[in-house]
């Protein structure tokens, strides 16, 4: 008997090492991981460089709290600040902590401002965490069934509708912000358009609301640059990351710029393990590698080529709707719930994930590369295609 609390669906394995873009099971079983974890194993598993770096820091220092100044911190907080656009970076430890920052920081932005009661703007199909505060602003009644009642503070709307967030400016005069992820992943693999992303930037800038880009699991290179905002050309004014900037080691950051930089001080907000040491080496070392290796181009290329090649090998394929996603971010829809496909995955030695009960998600590390492709390739095809037969 398990002293575990129930909260995961758990598959009927257990690894012991990986190498690349494999695992090892306990059976010694090898697998081709093409869920990094879910997007957070960004060099893949046991990265020669990252193992030195990690097992050199973790020598001299894990943890001192940040009463104190932690040189690592201010490292990672340049970098990122250089690579976004953003002035300033606070770390945590998760997505949802990240996220938890960035509605604070939007809710401080409009007491300053003088409203009583800040609204943030969120989208359909959002999932943004499972704290109190970041469970309010997904958008899947399903996890948020049983929690209630929920945080107030949010407006929803849908996804990609430009329209629906104008009438919002027109009507209501609390909201402080407006926040979307760039891919929804959970939601299904969508990507908002760079005009959509555009026309969110300008009715930000008219109304003087932040705009916030949940990155958590799209940002750090998995979609061929650097954060997913980048493709449009746009700077919002708060972006969130986590999943993929320790490749595994647990970091969350909230970048804040333009009207959300300078508003919070000490006090305002905080984290006790958040940006320690360790933590902050695992991101520096991963910006580094990422750069060092040519990883975004590799993203973007490699992404294409998984695309072209699926495309091809299901071609004509009753039941296969689309092929959706940017970079190392996919998404296959089929035209009925495929949930199985997981555990047929497992054992052919696969591993891949099912978001949106219809949707097949692929999130390989970004080291991915040809011969990882044709393997996904030639154990995926036959698998769906016998799938959609039955």
């Amino acid at each position: 008997m398990s002293h575990l609390m129930n909260t995961y669906g758990r598959q009927p394995v257990a690894f012991t090492h990986g190498k690349g873009c494999h695992l090892t099971d306990t059976e010694g079983k090898v697998y081709l991981d093409a869920l990094s974890g879910i997007a957070v194993n960004t060099l893949g598993h046991a990265h020669p460089a990252f193992v030195a770096a990690l097992a050199e820091q973790a020598g001299r220092l894990l943890h001192v709290s940040n009463i104190y100044r932690v040189p690592q911190q201010e490292q990672l907080a340049d970098a990122l600040a250089q690579r976004s656009g953003l002035a300033e970076v606070f770390f945590c430890n998760s997505g949802c902590e990240a996220n938890e920052a960035a509605i604070k920081l939007a809710r401080f932005y409009g007491h300053k401002r003088g409203i009583e009661n800040p609204t943030v703007v969120v989208m359909e199909k959002a999932f943004h965490g499972r704290t109190m505060a970041t469970l309010s602003a997904t958008g899947n009644y399903k996890v948020q069934a049983g929690f209630e009642p929920l945080v107030s503070g949010f407006l929803r709307v849908p996804y990609g509708d430009l329209q629906a967030l104008k009438q919002v400016a027109e009507h209501h005069g609390n909201v402080v912000a407006v926040m979307l992820e760039i891919i929804q992943g959970e939601g299904g693999i969508y990507m908002a358009s760079s005009e959509y992303q555009q026309g969110v930037r300008q009715l930000c800038n008219e109304h003087q609301w932040l705009m916030i880009c949940d990155e958590v699991q799209c940002g750090m290179g998995r979609t061929g640059e650097w954060f997913g905002y980048q493709h449009a050309g746009i700077l919002p004014d708060v972006v969130t990351l986590a999943k993929g900037l320790g490749s595994g080691v647990p970091v969350g950051a909230c970048l804040a710029g333009g009207r959300a930089a300078g508003l919070f001080g000490p006090g305002n907000h905080g984290s006790t393990f958040g940006g320690n040491p360790l933590a902050c080496t695992a991101a520096l070392k991963t910006i580094e590698l990422i750069e060092a290796e040519g990883l975004l181009a590799n993203a973007e290329r490699i992404g294409a080529l998984i695309r072209s090649e699926l495309a091809a090998a299901l071609k004509d394929v009753p039941g296969v709707v689309e092929f959706r996603g940017k970079g190392l971010m996919l998404g296959i829809e089929l035209d009925r719930p495929c949930g199985e496909l997981v555990g047929r995955a497992l054992a052919a030695g696969l591993l891949i994930n099912v978001t949106h009960d219809k949707v097949i998600r692929l999130l390989p590390a970004l080291i991915f590369g040809e011969a990882e492709v044709r393997e996904l390739v030639d154990k995926l095809a036959p698998l769906v295609r016998d799938f959609l037969k039955g």
